[in-house]
């Protein structure tokens, strides 16, 4: 959840027409890298217990081919994959997580496949952050700590009682 709320808070801070803008013809836009996480999404997370990760309907190449999408429709793929990774996850008991699945005729447990997208997925927001702070006309917001504000920081949360919280849990909810 983390990572998609990260990604939206970055989108949210462009314009439109920056969601296509690439540094160069080698490089991807925010479009086509939600494409391919999308994609990606779809096919690891799709009847994920019983049928291999790459879904022979994917159709991986087209995701990394440009395109323009306006904002829902590039909004509609980012929910429905995430939708499908949370579906997916919500299904796993505890019993499951050494439960051997395949991806690519490579089997992983099931924890280690989790921690092999989720590793793949935050690196590509953290793709969608970067472009979004290099296109943003307003002065970027950070997405954590804004810089000269650490100790300001670390003295709020040092002030509260210690518990199980994910660092995010204050700032994404204020922005």
């Amino acid at each position: 959840m983390m990572y998609k709320q990260l990604g939206e808070k970055a989108l949210a801070q462009i314009d439109d027409k920056e969601l296509t803008w690439q540094a160069n013809e080698d490089s991807n836009s925010i479009v086509t890298i939600v494409k391919h996480m999308w994609g990606n999404m779809l096919s690891r997370w799709t009847d994920f217990l019983t049928t291999d990760g790459e879904k022979p309907w994917r159709q991986r190449d087209a995701e990394f081919e440009q395109e323009v999408l306006d904002r829902e429709a590039l909004m509609k793929k980012w929910s429905d994959g995430w939708q499908c990774v949370f579906n997916a996850l919500d299904s796993i008991t505890d019993a499951d997580l050494e439960r051997i699945i395949y991806i690519r005729n490579e089997g992983h447990t099931i924890l280690e496949a989790i921690n092999r997208q989720i590793a793949h997925y935050s690196y590509h927001v953290g793709q969608i952050v970067y472009i979004s702070k290099l296109r943003s006309k307003e002065g970027w917001k950070s997405l954590s700590i804004p810089r000269n504000k650490s100790d300001e920081y670390n003295a709020q949360k040092f002030s509260q009682e210690k518990q199980k919280r994910n660092f995010t849990d204050d700032w994404i909810e204020k922005k």
